[in-house]
């Protein structure tokens, strides 16, 4: 777990509020429950929550990936992401231990 693109991905308000609705997407993301929560969700879906140009939500959820916050997996022409809750178990104790 490289430290700073951790911290760095966490120092913007947007990237945390999406964080948080990975965290229980049948809350935050409805529009979805009929295709199911198990590859994450659409891209398409966290755009529109975002009120965000593509582009930014784009760079914002490969910021989180790169720190590995998150993982996407490709299906068909859709991209879905959702939370790396093993890192976030690591965060919590790295934490703990050094800071």
């Amino acid at each position: 777990m490289d430290q700073v693109e951790v911290f760095k991905a966490l120092s913007n308000k947007t990237r945390l509020q999406i964080l948080s609705w990975l965290k229980d997407p049948e809350v935050h993301f409805p529009a979805q429950a009929q295709n199911g929560y198990a590859n994450g969700v659409c891209v398409g879906q966290i755009h529109a929550k975002s009120s965000l140009t593509q582009s930014t939500v784009s760079e914002y959820l490969s910021s989180l990936q790169r720190a590995g916050l998150i993982s996407s997996t490709r299906v068909g022409q859709w991209t879905y992401y959702k939370r790396n809750e093993e890192a976030f178990k690591a965060l919590s104790k790295l934490i703990e231990a050094d800071i």
